[in-house]
């Protein structure tokens, strides 16, 4: 685990590592322990029947580890991009990729913020969001196309059934996608951001979900808590209502009344069973009623 020093919070250039360091690195063994309950009892999905891989995404500007989990089976599968929360690949999101894969997807989760860092092992909320906030929107994309092509290119994935799905900073990264990416067929977007926070300064490197409804190529089946206090019950409406106006009926926004943010999250506070419970029931009859 990295140690922080520093009196003032770590800063990014404390994370800098050798792209040999940070391939070890990538993928901290350990729940992030900033979010982590004293009292979770996470999830734990055995390997037995998988293939685990670490695999090599070919992005713009350089190659990306990704976390990927497959059937053993020969396949072809669909396929699943898991969009990581911002504490990146750690057990909750690798564990996301092995229920996946005990179900017949190929399951891979790239490791977005790896060229300044680790977030995963961080206690120090600051230094996260300095790790989160140096992955511009037009570098994620780039990235989801790399695993996109990784995908396509998979002889045990069929590239016809590709669908994502991401929680909180990874919600929003779902949303950008499929406007973005017509090979993707379906998305699911737990509790992510659609729109600016009403007194956000004006940032045109963003790339705001709500602003590019009509781009929207895949359906969104977006999972949202009632309690939310991050995001409010005005964006959810916002994006209820950009939908209809632009005729995107396969996508809708479902609220569950007594959810905090992070709902499905089993490691930490705010992990609420049944809801976290329906919603991955929901995910997979989305995936499966758009052929995924």
């Amino acid at each position: 685990m990295t140690t922080l020093t520093r009196a003032d919070g770590s800063r990014p250039e404390d994370f800098h590592l050798s792209r040999r360091g940070l391939a070890a690195a990538v993928f901290f063994s350990g729940y992030a322990p900033f979010a982590l309950s004293a009292c979770a009892a996470p999830v734990h999905t055995d390997e037995d029947g998988l293939i685990i891989e670490t695999v090599s995404l070919p992005s713009p500007d350089r190659a990306l580890p990704a976390y990927l989990a497959r059937p053993a089976a020969p396949g072809p599968h669909p396929a699943v991009i898991v969009v990581s929360e911002i504490f990146g690949i750690h057990d909750y999101i690798k564990d996301i990729c092995r229920r996946l894969a005990k179900l017949g997807y190929v399951a891979i989760a790239p490791a977005f913020f790896v060229r300044v860092g680790d977030p995963a092992p961080l206690t120090d909320f600051g230094a996260i969001m300095k790790i989160v906030q140096a992955a511009p929107d037009r570098q994620v994309l780039g990235d989801v196309e790399a695993a996109l092509k990784l995908l396509k290119a998979d002889p045990h994935v069929d590239p016809s059934r590709i669908a994502i799905t991401g929680f909180c900073w990874g919600g929003r990264v779902v949303w950008q996608s499929c406007e973005s990416f017509p090979a993707i067929k379906a998305g699911v977007a737990w509790y992510g951001h659609m729109a600016p926070a009403k007194d956000a300064a004006p940032d045109p490197s963003k790339f705001w979900p709500l602003d590019h409804v009509a781009r929207l190529k895949a359906p969104v089946l977006g999972l949202y808590g009632g309690l939310d206090k991050g995001i409010p019950a005005d964006e959810r409406e916002a994006m209820t209502a950009a939908l209809k106006a632009h005729g995107k009926t396969g996508s809708q926004i479902v609220t569950y009344p007594d959810a905090e943010h992070g709902f499905h999250a089993d490691y930490r506070p705010s992990y609420n069973p049944a809801d976290a419970k329906d919603g991955w029931a929901r995910m997979l009859a989305h995936f499966r009623r758009n052929g995924v």
